[in-house]
């Protein structure tokens, strides 16, 4: 189809939108030389994104409804099997069909054992294609796990559009990309964007070429660097309204700010290309070091502008802000143990000994979903949007010198139970905090339950918490106790 037939499809795409589903059967009989109904259809796939056009079951396209996306989502029981087909589909076009067994299942489990290594040291992990093939291995259940359970919590908040726009910074073999398409519904036009410099891509585009037909997807193989958000973004064209989009909707930086030189300046760049009422999401393994390095890219960016947190980590009070290590990160449900990772822990050693190395059972198994996180923004908005009153409420800056006395206070609640079959203990911060602060239950009551019950990043209204400086943690401990109570803040 040459160029003014395109243009043809496209004027009467926008004409016939305003009237009744377009039809690719109908439109070719507009366009000069009447070009085959498959090769219209294939013009309105390609311009579906800037026209505003979701494909239906019945091969017609109808305008995407505006508004923010609704999804039902009650959490992630497992892997999805059509994925995991297309990772060892990979494997054995790579190792054979006994991937898993002899000197191949000895380097690829070797491999695990090192890039992990590499992790918990804090060193760089060069991503050929063998590193790429057991990154997935061990790391793509989880990652497509964690990115639902985040993402899901920004669109029951109505901060997700169903016309939307995301940018994947770092996309690795592609667990956020499957976890993002797997969440939203299919009436929802997606344009996805993914920056990935390393032999990654291989896997991740496998796994793309299993998203539905409003799934629209371009891989950009750069460095999180060298990319040039807005140079994109400025390239996104609204031919529903006539008007210029201003961006990305959505940037998310899933388990790559560990990874850059200056993460902070990556992601103030970043926020050039976000729209106005836009979110960036980072993510983070639960593990120490990524964990409070996530915590510290949150702060400086929120410090300096332009963005501002909007949760978990809370600042509810104007011009502070906090200085503990803040160690602090969300636990689901463990996903049952895929197939792939079975067989991996399963395989029988080679002859070689390359494998030596004392295996233990489950070693190879990755099931836990534990994560940092941050949602950043550029208009201001936080979750618990207020600011207490400082003549009725502590601030958790001034706990230091109200230690032995009763206080109210707000927090947010930062952990599961890390107790060890102690009191109940989670660590919470208000933004204000300038040593590690834990809220100690007790004593449990009707009046201070929500404590135990509230959800990760729940901002609580806390009456009459005694102050205790423990001196085993170097921190502030907010007892609570049956002449404490604990109410959730509403959202």
């Amino acid at each position: 189809m040459n160029a003014d037939q395109r243009e043809a499809v496209r004027s009467n795409a926008k004409y016939l939108r305003e009237v009744r589903p377009v039809d690719p059967d109908e439109i070719y009989e507009y366009v000069d030389g009447q070009p085959h109904p498959a090769a219209v259809a294939q013009v309105l796939r390609e311009s579906a994104v800037d026209l505003g056009l979701v494909e239906r079951d019945d091969g017609t396209f109808e305008p995407v409804e505006e508004g923010p996306l609704s999804v039902t989502f009650h959490g992630v029981e497992a892997f999805p099997v059509e994925y995991g087909r297309v990772l060892e589909d990979r494997l054995v076009a790579e190792y054979g069909p006994g991937w898993p067994d002899g000197e191949s299942g000895d380097r690829l489990r070797e491999r695990i054992r090192s890039f992990k290594d590499d992790y918990y040291n804090q060193r760089a992990v060069e991503y050929d294609a063998q590193t790429a093939l057991t990154y997935a291995l061990y790391h793509l259940p989880d990652y497509y796990a964690v990115t639902q359970y985040v993402l899901a919590d920004l669109v029951r908040e109505g901060l997700v559009p169903k016309r939307l726009r995301v940018l994947d910074v770092g996309a690795g073999v592609g667990g956020p990309a499957a976890g993002l398409h797997d969440l939203v519904p299919e009436d929802a036009l997606v344009d996805y964007h993914a920056v990935e410099p390393s032999d990654a891509v291989d896997v991740l585009e496998a796994l793309l070429g299993e998203t539905g037909r409003n799934f629209h997807h371009t891989v950009h193989r750069e460095t999180a660097e060298t990319f040039d958000p807005t140079a994109v973004a400025s390239e996104f064209d609204d031919d529903a309204t006539g008007d210029r989009n201003a961006g990305f909707d959505l940037i998310l930086f899933s388990n790559v700010l560990s990874e850059l030189d200056d993460p902070e300046s990556v992601v103030r760049r970043y926020a050039d290309a976000l729209t106005e009422e836009g979110t960036i999401v980072g993510l983070a393994p639960a593990d120490r070091n990524t964990a409070i390095g996530l915590r510290e890219v949150e702060r400086a960016v929120a410090d300096r502008g332009p963005l501002t947190i909007y949760g978990p980590d809370v600042r509810l009070w104007p011009d502070e802000s906090p200085a503990d290590d803040c160690w602090s990160f969300e636990v689901k449900p463990d996903i049952e143990v895929p197939v792939f990772q079975r067989r991996l822990d399963d395989g029988d050693p080679g002859e070689s000994g390359l494998d030596g190395a004392q295996r233990r059972d489950g070693e190879f198994e990755n099931a836990d979903v534990q994560y940092a996180y941050t949602y950043l923004r550029r208009d201001g908005r936080r979750r618990v949007d207020f600011t207490p009153d400082d003549s009725r409420v502590a601030k958790l800056a001034d706990s230091e010198s109200l230690v032995t006395e009763r206080v109210n206070c707000y927090l947010a609640k930062l952990s599961r139970d890390l107790s060890d079959d102690g009191h109940p203990l989670f660590r919470v911060g208000d933004g204000s905090q300038q040593v590690d602060h834990f809220a100690v239950l007790t004593d449990e009551s009707m009046l201070n339950s929500d404590l135990l019950t509230a959800e990760y990043g729940d901002v609580l209204s806390v009456e009459n918490a005694l102050v205790l400086w423990n001196d085993d943690e170097d921190a502030v401990n907010l007892v609570v106790d049956g002449e404490t109570v604990v109410d959730r803040v509403p959202v």
